[in-house]
């Protein structure tokens, strides 16, 4: 009985050392690997093919608040009417309405507050494909009412498969790169480790900020094109840039 025992203890004890012995011959591949990081671009420059523009109407009574929203109704509905009987629906044109607010002005004299009107105002966007009429759309709106025009911005309606495009662009010269490093040194490539992308814009995105005062002003003193032609708009270009960082496994 004792001698089994015994050799019970030294099977387990070898057991032991095996299993010991396993996980310390283990080893990780990845240890024997090496890696190589590139970053590299990919830009275009291209028109952009939609555009977007907030009308401001304003509206002030001196007496009723009821009055300023009335007029600030009818001024919204007239720009509201010029503007969509000039875009395209079916290409993803369309009109909306934001920010209604209205509210009583007061001035200060002497540190007293005192009433001076209210206003209402409310904004008119129109996001439209329609980029040759954005001059005409300006012209109609303003003299439909509009108070300013708060902004006007550009964009691609095509943005995500552009990015998309570069991306592939960039990925491919990152390949090519690291292949080109990696033959210097004597080595080759195994895999990818990790990979990092982004896409950026900058050009005719940015929003651009017109007065109806300056605009009207300009046209009676014949500085720009007659409200029938329409003022000229330029959307210049929007650049496009990809960005990818990736690190490959050699050996």
């Amino acid at each position: 009985m004792k001698k089994l025992l015994v050799a019970i203890s030294v099977l387990s004890l070898l057991s032991g050392f095996t299993s010991l012995s396993s996980q310390a011959v283990t080893t990780d591949n990845s240890k024997d690997k090496g890696y190589i990081s590139v970053n590299t671009n990919s830009e275009i420059e291209t028109a952009p093919d939609v555009a977007e523009i907030a009308f401001a109407v304003k509206t002030y009574d001196t007496k009723s608040m009821q009055k300023a929203t009335a007029a600030n109704k009818g001024i919204s509905d007239k720009v509201y009417s010029e503007l969509k009987a000039m875009i395209n629906p079916a290409a993803g044109d369309y009109i909306k309405t934001l920010n209604f607010n209205a509210q009583p002005l007061y001035t200060y004299t002497n540190s007293k507050r005192n009433f001076d009107k209210y206003e209402v105002s409310n904004r008119v966007i129109v996001h439209t494909k329609s980029i040759d009429k954005l001059g005409k759309m300006i012209d109609n709106a303003l003299n439909a009412g509009a108070t300013n025009v708060d902004s006007l911005s550009f964009s691609l309606s095509n943005y995500d498969s552009q990015c998309d495009d570069l991306i592939a662009k960039a990925s491919q010269k990152a390949y090519k790169r690291a292949s080109v490093i990696a033959k210097s040194l004597n080595t080759s490539i195994l895999g990818v480790s990790s990979v990092n992308t982004s896409c950026s814009t900058s050009g005719s995105n940015q929003s651009r900020l017109y007065m109806a005062k300056n605009m009207m002003a300009d046209m009676a003193a014949g500085s720009v094109a007659e409200a029938d032609s329409g003022m000229t708009i330029s959307n210049g270009v929007i650049k496009i840039n990809a960005n990818v960082n990736v690190s490959f496994f050699v050996k």
